[in-house]
């Protein structure tokens, strides 16, 4: 069965050559550069034609055809003061080789080709109030710059997107700054503060601020635990949280939003959750004793750099948060 022998390929410290031989058999080498020196020099019926085609001193060509020329044991080519003529051995050669070189050059171009689509697709993942009013303005600033790429848009809780950077599913996250996973790194960029949102004509929407402790009996609309921005109150408040009068629950901003609107009770916000400019009717305003807020960053994963599409759309956060401070 020695014809079924399986194959081996060696890459050699040149980075230029590889051996295919047989199992227990003596390799033999392919010298690639060798022959596309060869072919260059064929092809030109010239040594200098065939240097400036490759980019290379005669010198440098001339120790590559006699390397080729010595692993063969064969002379390719004759060389006179005025011309260089193919032996008979390079006669045979010639379209053998330019057939391997066609091959390898297409298989480059197409792993090219998929390099090149790999990059023409991003996913990110996104905070449901960011998503919601800032992000769609990144977008088409982006899509002007790339209109080929396409781009999927993870709008999930800042534990989510932690998930899906952490897995890869996303290259980078606009979320919350949190505590750090090991593989994980946050840069931040933008501090807001939490407001209470409430109707214009309630007793709180004309003043600048209020405290916790004014709030009193008033309803309020709490938003689900799973939402980082429920933990930050939370934590701030400590005790003082079960003195609140938290008569709703619901599981996204945007649903307190609605119901503030309809006179039902009021929330607490993140200043930019609600976009650049507060809805029609409701007012935003200062919480004081104690005055929380929370850090938006870029989520990535630790020591893996970005795609170049990527890196580009992260700028084009840097720039939308600066006019958002």
């Amino acid at each position: 069965m020695a014809g079924n022998r399986p194959t081996v390929r060696h890459r050699v410290s040149s980075g230029c050559e590889w051996r295919t031989a047989p199992l227990a058999a003596a390799c033999m080498r392919i010298d690639f550069l060798g022959l596309q020196a060869f072919v260059a020099i064929a092809e030109r019926g010239s040594f200098l034609r065939a240097a400036a085609h490759l980019n290379l001193s005669q010198t440098a060509l001339s120790h590559r055809m006699k390397k080729l020329e010595d692993d063969l044991g064969l002379m390719l080519l004759i060389r006179t003061t005025r011309s260089v003529t193919l032996t008979p051995a390079g006669l045979e050669l010639l379209p053998k080789a330019r057939l391997l070189l066609d091959d390898l050059t297409s298989q480059f171009e197409h792993l090219r080709e998929q390099a090149k689509s790999h990059h023409e697709r991003v996913a990110i993942g996104c905070l449901p109030t960011i998503a919601t009013h800032h992000l769609p303005r990144i977008l088409a600033e982006f899509g002007a710059l790339h209109p080929d790429v396409s781009v999927k848009v993870y709008d999930n809780s800042a534990m989510e997107i932690a998930k899906l950077v952490e897995s890869g599913a996303a290259e980078f996250g606009i979320t919350t700054v949190a505590a750090n996973v090991w593989n994980l790194e946050i840069k931040p960029l933008l501090k807001e503060p939490f407001v209470l949102l409430c109707p214009k004509d309630h007793a709180f929407g004309r003043s600048k601020s209020v405290s916790w402790a004014q709030l009193g009996a008033t309803p309020l609309i709490r938003i689900s635990p799973q939402a980082g921005n429920r933990v930050l109150i939370d934590d701030a408040l400590g005790r003082r949280r079960e003195a609140l009068n938290w008569r709703y629950e619901v599981q996204h901003v945007h649903t307190a939003v609605g119901m503030v609107a309809e006179n039902i009770a009021l929330t607490i916000v993140p200043k930019h959750a609600i976009g650049f400019s507060t809805p029609a009717g409701l007012a935003a305003v200062g919480l004081r004793n104690p005055s929380i807020t929370r850090t938006l960053g870029i989520l990535s994963k630790r020591g893996l750099p970005l795609s170049p599409v990527a890196a580009q759309m992260v700028e084009l956060v840097r720039r939308h948060m600066r006019r958002m401070k």
